[in-house]
């Protein structure tokens, strides 16, 4: 969320961002709302102070046995009182109006955000590794994962219906490997490790900036306000939701839980294999840290490399996108993707994301800290996919693929797997 003091002072600026990013939102309409609160809060507040003169005028006038001035008082208070009670609820009415238009307003983004309306003008800022020249003719994900019998396809539609999916044997503990590894290595850099729950309160995903505009993303418990989370994200900013914290060093939260998507307006997209799935597991990184955009980039760089050194780890090539702000989400200062080669795709497919959103999280979740000066300021947050599965499966199977039909096993994966080299299908 915008602080709005700011957003009245650079209307032209949020407005500008917001076509960018292809929002539907008017920051007029926002501001004619502030003005209209503004001016009902004014009278509120004015009726309010009358209302108190007049019960201590009141209170004065019983002491000093004036019963006549009480009771004109007092018939002056219940006009008072009979406008506050008209005007109290249209200015509930307004203020929650303005707090609708105000989520919905976007974030800024940095100076070095590339212009453009889609992925398609993304900007390449690094790459590792290469493509390589198979030798056969290469099988896709779903072809190697039958022949080895990983995945399910097939039962998974008729127990869950599309894009849902068994894993199996081998399968199950590649999924449950790369993500021990993810883990394993956040550790190891000072993140600490949470268990979160999967479901969360509307409130939460709306603290997060994952509401209003991706509601259509995420499945609803009936009945229930609570929702399905399609990141640990959600659980990791709101964790401090509403706290004053220590931020001499910047605070490492790490999550590896399932996760779900409802993936609306994805019809026909990528509909095939384990590429966009309903349920998936991801290992997710939050940052909590002081708002000092210096700090926030280095963090970004920081939890950007973790999931860099994982895919080469994994010993798959890779290439780093900076994104445009056309496909940026609205909560979104500055963000980089990660696409690995997918040999059975013939191109590069997404497979990770990193973003800093400045205190946009932590001014809804409430997440403060006091400065050197001793004032509360709002928290800068960041998040990272350090890892997906079974989306990663996809180029761990397929760039890694023997002309023999096995399918070799990244050295960092093997103590994971038992100490398994080598996948080798029944059929052979």
């Amino acid at each position: 969320m915008m602080d709005l003091q700011w957003v009245r002072e650079n209307s032209e600026e949020v407005q500008k961002v917001a076509k960018l990013k292809g929002l539907d939102f008017e920051v007029e309409e926002l501001l004619e709302a502030d003005a209209e609160r503004r001016k009902l809060l004014g009278q509120v507040e004015e009726l309010r102070r009358h209302r108190n003169m007049l019960a201590e005028g009141i209170a004065t006038a019983m002491r000093e046995g004036r019963a006549l001035d009480a009771k004109s008082l007092k018939d002056t208070g219940r006009l008072t009182g009979k406008q506050l009670g008209e005007l109290e609820p249209r200015l509930a009415q307004l203020e929650a109006n303005l707090q609708r238009l105000l989520l919905a307003a976007p974030n800024v983004i940095s100076p070095d955000t590339p212009m453009g309306s889609s992925d398609a003008h993304n900007v390449e800022v690094g790459r590792w590794g290469e493509p390589q020249e198979f030798s056969f003719t290469p099988l896709d994900h779903i072809e190697l994962g039958e022949r080895h019998d990983l995945v399910d396809l097939a039962r998974g539609a008729k127990t869950a219906g599309s894009r849902s999916y068994y894993l199996k044997g081998a399968g199950v503990l590649l999924h449950r490997a790369v993500q021990q590894l993810a883990v394993d290595r956040l550790l190891a850099t000072g993140f600490t490790l949470l268990e979160v729950p999967v479901m969360a309160r509307v409130s939460a995903f709306q603290q997060t900036g994952f509401f209003p505009a991706g509601e259509d993303q995420v499945y609803a418990l009936e009945s229930e306000d609570l929702r399905l989370t399609g990141t640990s994200e959600v659980a990791l900013v709101n964790y401090y939701s509403g706290e004053v914290l220590e931020l001499t060093e910047p605070i490492r939260l790490a999550a590896a839980s399932a996760c779900f998507r409802s993936e609306a307006g994805s019809a026909g997209r990528d509909t095939r294999g384990l590429y966009r799935v309903h349920q998936f597991a991801k290992v997710e990184q939050v940052v909590i840290c002081k708002a000092e955009l210096e700090t926030a980039e280095l963090m970004l760089q920081e939890i950007t490399r973790h999931a860099t050194e994982l895919l080469q780890l994994l010993e798959l090539p890779y290439r780093i996108m900076g994104v445009c702000v056309g496909d940026m989400s609205a909560k979104t200062y500055k963000q980089f993707d990660l696409e690995t080669w997918m040999p059975g795709r013939g191109a590069y497919g997404e497979t990770h994301s990193s973003s800093l959103l400045l205190d946009y999280q932590a001014r809804r979740a409430g997440i403060r800290y006091r400065d050197e000066d001793g004032n509360l300021r709002f928290a800068y947050t960041l998040n990272n996919t350090a890892v997906a599965s079974p989306r990663i499966l996809i180029p761990l199977l397929e760039n890694h693929q023997q002309e023999d039909g096995s399918i070799l096993i990244p050295e960092a994966l093997r103590p994971y797997m038992n100490g398994v080299e080598r996948l080798v299908a029944k059929s052979n």
